[in-house]
């Protein structure tokens, strides 16, 4: 076998491994948004720009600043240090009469020790410490926090959020990791994500 043809061996085998990668990567997202639990949540915001991928939305949710009490007494025992550094959390949530799914309970490491109930989600995020003028909180990142939007639309997104009630629904995967699936300006869609 000639040094040429080897190296045409070589790339092509590398070029499958990147295209199995990036397709793995792909599939895995799409099944999360079309079999993913689906939870509403609603937004809070928080920032507008980035320099270098443009306008977005950073946003926060009625499930990213909680109670330290709702973690039980590892809530209260955990150092805020350790939470600096970033321990993974799963929130359970449960949807409200409203709609809007709300946490019930939360746990560092794994999913609370109670089975989920019908009609729960437990999802995945990493904790920061928030001191509080009268309790501690935790804050939770879920991975799902920048919106990016079209050209010139993030401000006015942002302004609008201060005036009336944005929703996020959200796709979450039996492992607790979450993908954003529709945004809502009060009932009226303004994006979905395509599975591809």
């Amino acid at each position: 076998m000639t040094a040429s043809r080897k190296l045409l061996l070589a790339a092509l085998a590398v070029a499958l491994i990147q295209i199995a990668i990036l397709s793995w990567m792909i599939v895995g997202r799409a099944m999360i948004l079309r079999n993913g639990h689906e939870v509403l949540l609603e937004v809070q915001p928080v920032d507008p720009r980035d320099l270098l991928r443009g306008d977005y939305v950073r946003l926060g949710y009625n499930i990213s600043n909680l109670p330290a009490s709702l973690f039980g007494e590892a809530g209260m025992t955990v150092e805020p240090q350790a939470l600096a550094d970033g321990l993974v959390v799963f929130v359970r949530l449960r949807a409200g009469d409203d709609g809007i799914w709300r946490p019930v309970s939360a746990a560092y490491g794994a999913p609370p020790a109670a089975a989920a109930q019908a009609g729960e989600v437990d999802m995945r995020g990493v904790a920061g410490y928030w001191p509080g003028p009268t309790a501690r909180r935790i804050s939770v990142a879920y991975g799902i926090e920048r919106f990016y939007l079209p050209e010139g639309e993030g401000r006015p997104i942002e302004d609008g959020m201060r005036e009336r009630a944005f929703r996020m629904k959200v796709a979450v995967a039996d492992d607790g990791t979450a993908q954003i699936k529709a945004f809502y300006d009060g009932d009226t869609l303004i994006y979905s994500e395509p599975l591809y």
